[in-house]
């Protein structure tokens, strides 16, 4: 199950810089926008298109900052097995499988489905220090059956 987990951990790391390169284009197609753009005789139209852009730039910086933030995350993340669920864990349920990581949705690893999830998520929220035996409520109830 460790290379599941490496497995899993290089797909959160590719999730992270895939997205990082999409915001950073966003962030320089705005910034020439907002360079190449020239004060035309409609002067209200221009002041609110690059008003526009400032709001799109400010928001990509945002969404920057969020995933600097995950990728901070993911260089501490710990892939060591523990009694316990915590970040980095890899947890069985009787339905679902989940690694304990950032939110970056469903992994397809060996024909088997493993989904991302924050511990600040709900079902993140809920899973954070169960055991093996325990249950927890989300939607249904489901019955941690391995921790790794």
């Amino acid at each position: 199950m460790q290379e599941v987990k490496r497995q899993l951990l290089d797909a959160c790391a590719e999730y992270v810089a895939q997205r990082s390169m999409t915001v950073t284009d966003i962030i320089s197609s705005n910034q020439n926008a907002l360079s190449s753009e020239t004060k035309s005789s409609a002067g209200d139209k221009h002041e609110t298109g690059r008003a526009m852009l400032q709001l799109e730039m400010e928001k990509a910086s945002q969404q920057l900052a969020g995933i600097n933030q995950m990728k901070m995350l993911l260089s501490k993340l710990s892939l060591e097995t523990s009694l316990v669920a915590k970040l980095g864990s890899l947890i069985i349920t009787d339905n679902t499988n989940y690694f304990l990581a950032i939110s970056a949705g469903e992994i397809k690893i060996n024909d088997t489905i493993y989904y991302a999830i924050s511990p600040s998520s709900p079902i993140g929220r809920l899973l954070l220090g169960k055991k093996v035996g325990d249950t927890v409520n989300f939607t249904k109830e489901m019955l941690i059956k391995a921790i790794f």
